[in-house]
């Protein structure tokens, strides 16, 4: 990795020689910056995160101190993950941060009759406590009404290790999913205080599942629905948006993010529909920002995921076919729709202060317990607290605590697979730092 950074180094510098001090300046720390990133993002596991659904409930440390809120007002660097018209208004700027998340996530079967896929009965804990999940965003100023960035950040959320021979005496059982995005932006100002922002999205995402061994007689390709390792896929988006004061302390948030078309999973084309097919649903927001005072302001955001969209996610455990073919059996899950409120106080030219609530409809219905053992994603509550130091004119520390309060889903399993009543069961927590420096 060092060779290969001192390498493209050489190559920027002989090239920098055509560019003025500044552009090369900000050429060369996008680059390490992103090498930094990329790498950190190897040597961990951001396989997890606190979700709605899988989607995490916030990206930057800012962010996650209002639970996620923010699409009206601009914070950092990373704020195109939120709504990238934001984006000219926070000036040059990097952000670095890192979270510390720890999910508990469990089940319990009790009851049910013969059939072919047997969950363990009793409760079943997964293991994989604890993750670290890194992010970094920068941005500069191309000039006074317009900027470029990156935001680079993580999703996850269908993570479970579970210990014991899950089904029907399978080797134990359990699913990860990271996926990573890189987000350069570009946002202009339509005015002094109205602005629109897009940014292309590039994508990747690593799946493994193992365990699964009982569902070989309802795949349409067994020798590619379980214990095949990672695979890995690849794909584009986009995200656009808008941010403007409506009225006197009012502004006004919205942004959607398309569909994001991803490579198959080939070595899981026998567990997805559509033959491994796993695309990223598309989202959109829209938010307030109200200015009390000068150094108060509350926001309320709505945010709508569109699981429905992609069938490997959407399609019921019931569907017809098997498992891998276009309609085959899914996961279940609903769209979801999840409504912010928070507050931000800046108390001093030092501090700043943050809270936030979030509640959503869990997008797992009763009927689709079984498959769900592997992904429990049944959060439905966040509370966030958080602050931002100022260390200096130019640098800031930040901190947030994030709590998702333990929810439960209760249904009976297919009486084709047993008839066994399950309980899904999941909580959060997560604390994050962040560091930022201001040009």
């Amino acid at each position: 990795m060092n060779q290969a950074i001192a390498v493209a180094a050489q190559h920027i510098n002989q090239r920098g020689k055509t560019m003025n001090q500044k552009n090369f300046s900000a050429l060369k720390g996008f680059f390490v910056s992103t090498a930094i990133i990329l790498s950190g993002v190897c040597l961990t596991t951001p396989s997890a995160y606190a979700t709605n659904g899988y989607f995490a409930d916030a990206y930057s440390v800012n962010s996650q101190g209002l639970v996620g809120a923010g699409v009206a007002l601009p914070m950092d660097s990373l704020d195109a993950a939120i709504n990238p018209a934001n984006m000219v208004f926070i000036g040059k700027r990097y952000d670095v941060g890192l979270s510390f998340f720890n999910p508990n996530r469990q089940y319990t079967v009790t009851g049910g009759g013969p059939g072919p896929v047997q969950p363990a009965t009793g409760t079943v804990e997964s293991d994989s406590r604890w993750f670290v999940i890194p992010s970094i965003g920068m941005n500069w100023m191309l000039n006074a009404d317009s900027s470029a960035g990156v935001s680079i950040y993580g999703n996850g959320g269908m993570n479970t290790d579970y210990p014991k021979n899950t089904f029907s005496g399978a080797s134990p059982a359990g699913v990860d999913l990271m996926q990573l995005f890189i987000t350069p932006s570009y946002a202009r100002k339509l005015a002094e205080k109205h602005a629109v922002g897009i940014a292309p999205i590039l994508a990747y995402q690593r799946f493994s599942a193992k365990g699964l061994q009982a569902f070989a007689a309802a795949s349409s390709d067994p020798n590619n629905l379980t214990n095949n390792g990672y695979d890995d896929s690849y794909g584009m988006g986009a995200k656009i948006g808008y941010q403007g004061e409506v009225l006197p302390s009012l502004n006004l948030g919205a942004s959607y993010q398309t569909k994001i078309y991803m490579t198959k999973l080939d070595k899981y084309r026998g567990l997805f529909a559509e033959q491994g097919s796993f695309d990223i649903p598309s989202t959109w927001t829209v938010g307030l920002a109200y200015k009390t005072t000068p150094a108060l302001v509350f926001l309320f955001d709505v945010q709508r995921i569109n699981y429905s969209g992609v069938k490997a996610i959407a399609n019921s455990v019931n569907s017809p076919g098997q498992l891998g073919n276009d309609n085959g059996p899914g996961f279940g899950w609903k769209d979801m729709t999840i409504y912010r409120l928070a507050a931000q106080w800046k108390s001093s030219n030092i501090w700043t202060w943050r809270a936030g609530y979030s509640t959503g409809n869990q997008p797992i219905p009763n009927s689709e317990v079984l498959f769900n053992i592997l992904a429990p994603a049944v959060i439905q509550q966040h509370a966030a607290i958080g602050f931002t130091r100022a260390m200096s004119d130019t640098q800031d520390l930040s901190f947030a605590l994030t709590r998702a309060f333990p929810h439960t889903v209760s249904g009976t399993s297919p009486a084709a697979y047993g008839g066994q009543n399950i309980e899904l069961k999941m909580d959060q927590w997560q604390i994050a730092t962040a560091y930022a420096w201001k040009f």
